[in-house]
């Protein structure tokens, strides 16, 4: 005579190996989840850079000068860059955007630039 165990359901250990391998598998998507945001993130801010660049070249054409952003008629907001203009004259500008917040994680492109020349950098990160 056979006897059947009628017991059904998991065991302790066999839960364990599940919640195991969920924790293997978080591990190694999470990095790459926050890497992907953190680019998403900078890829913003390089068209908001872009978009001040036009804005630039737009008032140079009326204007003897290149303008401090509060000129350009242009706003860019972003929570997790600031941006700023540098050397201004009437032939050169400097935009920069600089991390804050959570993106200042972003240690190799914390701070993006870009010119009169359209020399951008860092170029990585461009």
């Amino acid at each position: 005579m056979q006897v059947k165990n009628s017991l059904k359901g998991m065991t302790l250990i066999e839960l364990m190996v599940v919640v195991a391998i969920i924790a293997i598998i978080a591990a190694v998507a999470y990095p790459l989840f926050t890497d992907y945001v953190r680019e998403a993130r900078r890829a913003d801010a390089i068209g908001q850079l872009l978009t001040l660049q036009m804005a630039q070249e737009e008032y140079r054409l009326r204007n003897p000068s290149y303008a401090e952003l509060a000129d350009l008629g242009t706003t860019v907001t972003s929570e997790f860059y600031t941006f700023s203009a540098s050397n201004i004259g009437s032939e050169t500008y400097s935009l920069t955007a600089t991390a804050i917040g959570a993106q200042a994680s972003d240690s190799d492109c914390a701070t993006m630039s870009i010119n009169h020349n359209d020399q951008r950098t860092p170029a990585d990160c461009w």
